[in-house]
């Protein structure tokens, strides 16, 4: 079973997206902050993380470019949840994929086994 970690700060928004991925048959943790992740990354190892990050900031991206400088979890798919704008940006500077927000479940879903299928 693929294991997915959810860091989302809208807890109604991390709910639904607990459940979704539940019912599609993936293991979810999740969180509504970023505090410790890095440890919790490293022990989970998860397959995939989904990330909520509202703007391209310094600290906006902080775990998400955190992750990626990581050795031992770089290679883990991190796909940023975002209403901002301009959502290259992630990709530019940490984010394997996307999401515009409000998401599409079908397109999150598909996002997520392209990129465990990778």
């Amino acid at each position: 079973m693929k294991k997915i970690l959810v860091i989302e700060r809208d807890e109604d928004i991390l709910s639904i997206i607990t459940q979704i991925l539940t019912e599609e048959g993936y293991s979810v943790s999740s969180s509504n902050g970023e505090a410790g992740m890095l440890d919790l990354i490293q022990k989970m190892k998860p397959d995939a993380i989904l990330l909520d990050i509202v703007k391209p900031t310094e600290q906006g991206t902080e775990l998400c470019r955190t992750i990626k400088a990581d050795e031992k979890v770089k290679h883990i798919p991190v796909i940023v949840l975002s209403t901002y704008i301009h959502l290259d940006i992630f990709k530019e500077i940490c984010a394997d994929e996307v999401i515009p927000k409000p998401f599409d479940i079908g397109n999150m879903i598909q996002v997520i086994e392209e990129h465990l299928a990778a």
